[in-house]
């Protein structure tokens, strides 16, 4: 295609004042008109807020600050970039660290400077082209109206695009893993290995083999795979995750400490290895990944307390009190008006203080950590709420301990890896049968409620099912089971007597909060694509 600039939007961020000047010119060569300039990510970030760009060349290295690769970060986060924008990062950088790093974030290109106005219009008119072609699929997708992106894809799969037919097929069968159609999936993935011997289809069959839990298979296929591509990060995290989901952890850190030596500026694997040898109990390496993260996270959107809390929690545990205490000095200044980092922090003092001996600090940072949790608590991540009830635990203050015990395995019963760690909490205490008999007291509650509502729902009794799984919410507000039967009857309820503004709105809402629970993704899409079809039903009028 012939790339009219006239009309586009475009951003471009550059530090180099030459550099950025010498773009610029090639921008109003190729007939540019609107653009955007700026010298750092802060900049860039800002731009990206006020206005909707169709592309954006950024630079990799932007001196203090932001990066090109957390600026991209960032905007893919906040769904800053429309579907169609093109994102280009350039960089001077061609060492192996510096290339993958940038290559891990995903950009849509990466050009290397120096380079002149037809290489810049090569890579604009290939990025363009493609996202063009894949436009409607994409906003159909991002919109979570699967149903529509896959007529789409078929429809495109069905006419002559040679050129596209690996990535429209690479494509349909993501979709199909999105919407649990594995055997579609797998079918395609087979189809196209007959033809060529692609990494992204094996990946694919390893994707499918670690969502069926065949844990072992989907280890030997990314093994595989990444024997064949050692520079293929995506790998390496998948090939993780089934060590982890195995029960091979220490398999898993060596895995995730490979993809680290290879792309140390990715702060979400920095993050999963300090979690990892945290589980594995490897505190030189735990120590070393958190600081990492919390370097990493000065400029990010990732930038989160938990990393100084783990860090913290590593000197701990190696008897480095006066580091904990640094080390929580410095989460109170990077978090300031932050209750859960507040709670992180009155949390690891308690624990510090203690470790010193300190009676009467210990009670102060008790006193105010039970203050927080009493205001915050149902606010914050279940791990942070089990660690505050270990410190509750440690301080003999059994009452508060068993009350949050309580309210985590209301609501995350049906998350067996969570109720493991509960259980090695309170068998630390010698506390086991009071975690054993609370699940298996919650679990049949669970039940009942579920086979209440069930009946509820046959008997064509809606409201009466929905106030139910309400109340039930009300006392486990993150439990899966309640959450997903609540989202079902509500999809029904609109199917059944017809949709207004309001019930779609607290469905979405139901949606988006059991997709936040950590619910399976083929079952949130399940939802969603139900969801779609009754209400936007012109979206799959055309589907065969």
């Amino acid at each position: 295609m012939t790339l009219n600039l006239e009309f586009k939007k475009i951003l471009l961020v550059e530090d180099n004042p030459t550099m950025r000047k010498a773009i610029m010119e090639m921008l109003y060569m190729l007939h540019a008109q609107h653009i955007v300039e700026t010298n750092n990510g802060i900049g860039a970030v800002a731009a990206l807020t006020q206005d909707q760009f169709d592309i954006v060349l950024c630079d990799y290295n932007l001196g203090p600050g932001k990066n090109g690769q957390q600026v991209l970060e960032e905007a893919r986060f906040n769904k800053l970039l429309p579907v169609g924008a093109v994102f280009i990062m350039v960089t001077a950088e061609q060492n192996q660290s510096m290339v993958l790093g940038a290559m891990d974030s995903r950009p849509d290109e990466y050009l290397i400077k120096p380079f002149n106005s037809q290489q810049l219009l090569n890579r604009l008119e290939r990025s363009c082209a493609r996202k063009h072609f894949f436009e409607d699929i994409a906003r159909a997708a991002d919109q979570g109206d699967l149903s529509s992106a896959i007529h789409y894809c078929e429809q495109r799969l069905g006419q002559d695009h040679k050129n596209m037919r690996m990535p429209l097929l690479k494509m349909r069968a993501e979709l199909a893993v999105d919407t649990g159609d594995y055997v579609t999936a797998r079918q395609i993935y087979l189809d196209v290995l007959e033809q060529r011997d692609l990494p992204w289809a094996r990946q694919g069959l390893g994707i499918i083999a670690f969502l069926e839990k065949n844990h072992e298979q989907a280890i030997d296929v990314f093994q595989q795979v990444l024997n064949q591509n050692p520079m293929m990060l995506e790998i390496y995290d998948w090939l993780a995750k089934a060590q982890e989901a195995a029960g091979d952890n220490l398999e898993a850190l060596d895995t995730t400490h490979s993809a680290v030596d290879l792309s140390p500026q990715a702060i979400l694997r920095q993050k999963k290895l300090a979690l990892l040898a945290d589980k594995t109990e490897n505190t030189a390496i735990a120590e070393k990944a958190y600081k990492a993260a919390i370097k990493l996270g000065q400029h990010s959107i990732h930038k989160s307390s938990s990393d100084y809390s783990g860090l913290a929690k590593v000197y701990l545990k190696t008897n480095a009190t006066a580091e904990a205490l640094r080390v929580v000095e410095e989460l109170h200044q990077q978090f300031t008006d932050d209750p859960e980092a507040e709670l992180r922090a009155a949390a690891l003092a308690t624990e510090a203080y203690q470790k010193m001996g300190d009676a009467a600090l210990t009670r102060q940072a008790y006193e105010k950590m039970l203050e927080l949790n009493r205001q915050f608590g149902n606010r914050i991540a279940k791990e942070l709420r089990l660690e505050i009830a270990t410190v509750c635990r440690l301080n003999e203050d059994h009452q508060a301990s068993d009350r949050i015990l309580d309210e985590l395995v209301k609501s995350y019963v049906d998350d067996p890896e969570f109720m493991s760690d509960i259980k090695k909490m309170c068998a630390t205490f010698n506390n086991s049968d009071y975690a054993k008999k609370l699940i298996q007291r919650t679990r049949q509650e669970v039940i009942e409620i579920h086979n209440q509502g069930v009946r509820l729902f046959k008997e064509g009794k809606l409201n009466d099912a929905l106030a139910l799984f309400e109340q039930a919410l009300a006392k486990m507000p993150d439990n899966k089971t309640m959450l997903l039967n609540m989202a079902k009857v509500m999809i029904y309820d609109i199917k059944a007597n017809g949709s207004t503004r309001e019930k779609i709105l607290r469905t979405e809402a139901a949606i988006k909060k059991a997709r936040q629970s950590g619910i399976a993704h083929d079952k949130i899409t399940e939802l969603q694509m139900a969801l779609a079809k009754i209400t936007r039903p012109q979206s799959t009028s055309h589907q065969s």
